[in-house]
């Protein structure tokens, strides 16, 4: 009877998350470039992105990565057998890369928040990428709950980050002509 209230939770912390993941990358593209901006407009928006960054991840992202980690494993409580489904292991998979990737903007969060730029802002653009490739994965697994068709899968994966390549170089051709789109 619990169990739809947990999934549904589950699922609202899935999406505020990753909210979160998708936005905080391009926080750090604006934030990389304040950085070319001459003073005081640098200080001005480095000093607002620095506490924009900052409430969105310590406010939605990361609370919403634990309550959403939270309610999928009190879902594996009520539900064990899923633990038994090849589907469910190659999720879990995909559900470690999404830490990893969250860990490491983590790392460029604590950077940027000392003023250190290791990042150009055409890199974050592209690894702003990562959250999407990685839902894609997920919601396919969860909703198909296949891990056979795995040839399948890594095409559309494949396809998919083509297209997002195709789409950050088409913007950067657009955004060249027009610096103000």
């Amino acid at each position: 009877m619990i169990y739809p209230y947990i999934k549904s939770l589950h699922l609202i912390f899935v999406v505020t998350w990753f909210a979160g993941l998708f936005y905080i990358p391009r926080l750090f593209i604006y934030h990389i470039e304040a950085w070319q901006k001459p003073s005081p407009e640098r200080e001005i928006l480095t000093d607002q992105l620095k506490l924009m960054t900052k409430r969105l991840w310590y406010i939605i992202t990361w609370p919403s990565a634990i309550l959403c980690t939270l309610f999928a494993v009190w879902m594996l409580i009520l539900m064990p057998s899923w633990l038994q489904q090849p589907w469910m292991h190659v999720k879990l998979g995909f559900v470690l890369l999404l830490f990893a990737y969250h860990f490491k903007c983590h790392q460029i969060f604590k950077q940027l928040q000392r003023d250190e730029v290791t990042y150009t802002s055409k890199f974050m653009r592209i690894w702003n990428e990562g959250a999407t490739l990685i839902l894609f994965a997920i919601v396919f697994l969860v909703i198909l709950k296949s891990a056979f068709n795995w040839i399948y899968g890594v095409i559309g994966i494949v396809v998919l980050g083509i297209l997002l390549m195709l789409g950050i170089r088409l913007y950067k051709r657009i955004r060249d002509k027009n610096p103000n789109a």
